[in-house]
């Protein structure tokens, strides 16, 4: 029988251990950047050639993310049960499974297939997240969590700025901007067989998607990547939580993870909408294809600027707190400023640059809301970390709130819904995190 590999406190890594350690979760970063963000080109990609509205393209935002909902707390007790090692192996194969569901959804151009394997991906993706942002959050210091968790971020949004750019190469060509203009003219069977030729452009890069997710899951399972402790308390965490039963006992995760679902939708809508709005001001389809590059250039930015400031010159609470204000003033400057600039080589409205920079406000979020969200939960806190995982549904929600909108009224007017999410996360950056008790 094979021995069980020894699970450890964070505190008893070598220097090894927790290089090897940071390595292996940086790797996963950038595979959870790499097949999440792809999704800003899918989206405008799959409106077109599967003849789609607004709120129609934004459920492969939705079923790619609903998924996080269904197994975050599925995940908890799979990585329990398994340790982590495995867990990251099962995440890894499950997505190659949703990758290689793509080629049966492109041979019949069946919208529902794709979403059934974004879906699949999705369930991988909530497993590898599970074992990944603990595992982030403890090993090492409390006060530096943000520091590690943005070096992790540059891995995850660095994998962002490639994919939709890699991806827009191989299935996108100079003449496509010809024939989707000239779609709308095409007799029945010919525009059939257009859109067919088209959306089966995306069976070769999915199947050597699938192919290396298999590749990464075996290494992983191979690797030297030790087994951690999220559960260690000490004698003082212990006493405090001698009483509690249930994770709905700590307020402060509640509130948390509620505002991580709000800042993951304010995340999404920011990349994976901007492509759309570009096309709406005029902007054709192969121009527009960057933006999502630059908004999460500017989240990379904004990792870059936690690294070398926190926790030095500033906390990563005030950090979160700047941000968090920052997202709700751009909000409204994209809503209401308007005019025409040029930037980067582009000619578009002043407002895109603002969605941009959104990148900028949402950087330092996430790395403040999970150390905060997650302490002292002790012994709860492997469950905890499932249920903030729950909390990305968000991705989900709300680009078919904004999709919604946009169909009903305007694309610049649907930025609304990131308004009253911005000053949920001001609140819980200011008082939300210091609840302790819900009376």
């Amino acid at each position: 029988m094979q021995q069980k590999s020894a699970v450890l406190d964070a505190s008893a890594f070598s220097k090894k251990d927790t290089t090897i350690s940071l390595l292996i979760i940086g790797m996963l970063f950038f595979v959870f950047g790499f097949v999440s963000w792809v999704n800003a080109i899918l989206i405008p990609y799959f409106k077109v050639a599967c003849e789609l509205n607004h709120f129609q393209s934004y459920l492969v935002a939705f079923a790619f993310y609903i998924a996080y909902f269904v197994m975050s707390v599925p995940s908890g007790y799979l990585l329990k049960a398994i340790g982590f090692k495995n867990g990251i192996m099962c995440g890894f194969l499950v997505m190659a499974l949703g990758a290689f569901i793509f080629i049966p959804a492109a041979l019949f151009r069946t919208y529902e297939i794709f979403l059934l394997g974004l879906f699949t991906i999705g369930l991988g993706l909530a497993v590898l997240q599970t074992a990944a942002n603990p595992y982030i959050t403890i090993l090492g210091p409390k006060e530096r969590a943000a520091q590690r968790i943005s070096v992790m971020g540059i891995c995850n949004k660095g994998a962002g700025i490639l994919a939709p750019l890699l991806l827009a190469a191989v299935i996108l060509k100079a003449t496509d901007n010809d024939l989707f203009a000239s779609l709308d003219t095409m007799g029945l069977e010919e525009k059939n067989a257009a859109l067919d030729a088209l959306i089966r452009r995306v069976i070769l890069p999915y199947s050597v998607l699938g192919t290396v997710l298999v590749g990464l899951g075996l290494i992983v399972r191979l690797s030297p990547l030790p087994e951690i402790n999220t559960e260690q308390e000490t004698a003082e965490v212990a006493t405090a939580n001698a009483g509690r039963t249930s994770i709905f006992q700590f307020p402060h995760l509640i509130l948390g993870a509620l505002a991580i679902f709000l800042h993951v939708g304010t995340q999404v809508i920011a990349v994976d909408t901007i492509i759309g709005y570009a096309r709406s001001n005029g902007m054709p389809l192969l121009e527009a294809k960057v933006f999502p590059s630059y908004t999460l250039t500017a989240t990379i930015c904004g990792y870059l600027g936690g690294i070398v400031l926190i926790p030095k010159y500033i906390t990563q609470l005030k950090a979160l707190q700047a941000c968090t204000i920052l997202g709700a003033c751009l909000t409204l400057l994209i809503i209401f400023t308007k005019g025409d600039v040029n930037l980067l080589g582009h000619h578009a409205d002043v407002s895109i640059w603002f969605i941009v920079l959104l990148g900028l406000a949402n950087s330092l979020v996430w790395a403040g809301i999970w150390p905060l969200a997650l302490d002292g939960l002790g012994r709860f806190t492997k469950l905890g970390a499932s249920v903030m995982i729950m909390g990305l549904c968000g991705n989900a929600i709300m680009p078919l709130l904004y999709g919604y909108f946009a169909d009903h009224y305007h694309v610049r007017e649907a930025y609304w819904v990131l308004f009253p999410c911005y000053l949920y996360l001001v609140f819980y950056a200011f008082r939300g995190y210091k609840v302790r008790g819900w009376l």
